[in-house]
């Protein structure tokens, strides 16, 4: 038999009731007397040459009772009480075993004589003593059980629903007009096809259905109004017929002409036709007044659309201009014109070239910006524009899980501030920043101002200026580089050898972004100033 303080503590543990009748308190079928001994040692009574005393079970549960007390108050309304005190050494120690925070103690004496037990008195419980004596009351579960079994009575009692009797049949109407036999096998099929389907509400139904129907029934006459006023206007292939337009000769000339606008470039076939027919015929015969292929405008060419001033036979240029003419050149006339015209030599192998009709393409200024096209850099496509923009970083995870979406370039609009006669002004200038530069042509590499370094060398394959070892140190020579990376990583090996800014980030600090950000167009801006002073910065 286990002793009296683990059954206590499993009590105490699964938060069960203590019963307490006079003298008495009962665990469970047992009952021990309050001053029953447990085995758990009083503190200073285990000393040499002294007998061991031990807590007895009233001053235990006395102690569980108050256990949110403060100890002297407990002290104190325990020694009102006449109950001995469990000591402050022995409190905590106690506690912890009773409440299932340790498996023992040091205190607990295995070889101390265990108290015997005995049957309890017919003791009630608080919640037997509530109940009257007078009657019991029967159990839920009795009461549903009890209608359970008289409705599965009145169902086996009541004729089945799938049986068929020949007598019922020939109580109705129907045998008149059909056989016993055939009624009995259509009813049979009708309860087979009952069983496999779901039973529904035959009012919802009948409700659903009638309300179904009268719907359709008031929307036909309105649909048969409205499909008898159709007509058929155009089908799929009539729709993609023309009489007035060929779309091999107009469509394709205009989606040519969209195409060479978008790669910034002048439709090749509209300039060499306008170039062969301008050499071919004369100019007042250039104008083609054929209405089906009129001539292409331009407010730069309005001479071809117009005949020749009449000047009464003086040799009068009437488009000549005096601009970057000295006046000795203006008095002497068309002879010292001549005199100052420079001589080709006839063995230049300068070719004269035909002046192309029409506005020549403005070459853009726009400085250009190269990053790096691997997704594990701190600056790509998704986060360049918040970084030199916004001077803000922003991880390109971040960006990804907020939805952003990456474009093939971008445009960085940078806010700077000018002095212009005094007065300072804030302006904005434009930065493309790609990240592809195998598209850029010989005209944009001019326009590259700075370059953003992993730190591999195969980043720069196919780039001009490259070394024949692979060594993109001609490059920095003409490009400004940057490095960028977090403040704790170490440098690259690369990195420390070639000519590159670095700049620096924290990874965690965001305020201290701009500072270090702000140095990239402190240091590109002294550098284009001395290198690409013929672009917009």
């Amino acid at each position: 038999m286990a002793d009296l303080l683990s059954i206590l503590r499993q009590y105490n543990i699964q938060k069960k009731d203590v019963v307490v009748k006079d003298e008495q308190v009962i665990l469970g079928d047992f009952a021990w007397a309050k001053t029953a001994k447990t085995n758990f040692v009083i503190w200073g009574s285990d000393k040499e040459g002294s007998q061991k005393e031990y807590y007895t079970l009233d001053s235990i549960l006395f102690l569980l009772k108050n256990v949110s007390l403060s100890h002297p108050i407990y002290v104190r309304r325990a020694a009102a009480e006449n109950i001995p005190v469990v000591r402050r050494p022995d409190r905590r120690s106690l506690l912890e075993y009773l409440n299932g925070d340790t498996s023992t103690c040091a205190s607990i004496d295995k070889s101390a004589p265990i108290e015997s037990a005995s049957r309890p008195t017919q003791v009630k419980r608080p919640q037997e003593e509530a109940r009257t004596e007078t009657f019991k009351k029967p159990r839920l579960e009795e009461e549903h059980v009890k209608q359970d079994k008289a409705r599965l009575i009145a169902r086996l009692e009541a004729p089945k629903e799938g049986a068929v009797t020949t007598d019922q049949i020939r109580q109705s109407s129907l045998s008149e007009a059909m056989s016993v036999e055939k009624i009995a096998a259509i009813k049979a099929k009708r309860m087979a096809k009952k069983r496999t389907t779901i039973k529904v509400d035959d009012d919802d139904l009948g409700a659903a259905a009638l309300e179904q129907r009268s719907f359709v029934d008031a929307e036909v006459d309105v649909t048969r109004d409205i499909v008898s006023r159709e007509r058929l206007w155009r089908t799929r292939t009539s729709i993609l017929q023309s009489t007035g337009k060929s779309f091999a000769r107009n469509i394709f000339a205009m989606l040519q002409s969209v195409k060479a606008q978008e790669e910034g470039r002048p439709n090749q076939e509209s300039s060499t036709h306008n170039t062969s027919h301008s050499l071919a015929q004369p100019v007042s015969q250039t104008v083609d007044f054929n209405p089906a292929t009129p001539a292409q405008y331009n407010r730069y060419d309005q001479e071809r659309f117009k005949g020749k001033e009449e000047t009464e036979g003086f040799k009068i240029d009437t488009m000549g201009s005096y601009h970057g003419m000295t006046l000795k050149s203006v008095t002497e006339g068309v002879s010292a014109r001549k005199v100052q015209t420079p001589v080709i030599p006839q063995d230049s192998r300068i070719v004269p070239q035909a002046k192309p009709q029409g506005p020549q393409k403005r070459t853009s200024r726009t400085p250009i910006v190269i990053i790096p096209a691997s997704t594990t850099a701190l600056i790509t496509m998704y986060n360049a524009k918040d970084l030199l923009q916004d001077l803000k970083f922003v991880s390109t995870d971040d960006k990804k899980s907020q939805g952003a979406r990456r474009d093939n370039e971008v445009l960085v609009q940078r806010k700077k501030e000018t002095n212009q006669g005094g007065t300072v002004q804030t302006v904005t200038v434009p930065y493309r920043i790609i990240d592809t530069p195998s598209k850029l042509s010989p005209q944009d590499w001019d326009r590259v101002v700075a370059v953003f370094v992993q730190g591999p060398a195969w980043q720069f394959k196919g780039w001009p200026w490259l070394l024949a070892d692979g060594s993109p140190v001609d490059i920095f020579a003409r490009i400004k580089a940057f490095h960028l990376k977090y403040d704790e990583v170490s440098l690259d090996n690369n990195i420390k050898k070639w000519d590159v800014f670095v700049l620096g980030i924290s990874r965690n600090k965001r305020h201290l972004d701009r500072a270090s950000l702000q140095k990239f167009w402190e240091v590109l801006d002294k550098y284009m100033v001395k290198h690409k002073s013929h672009l917009r910065f």
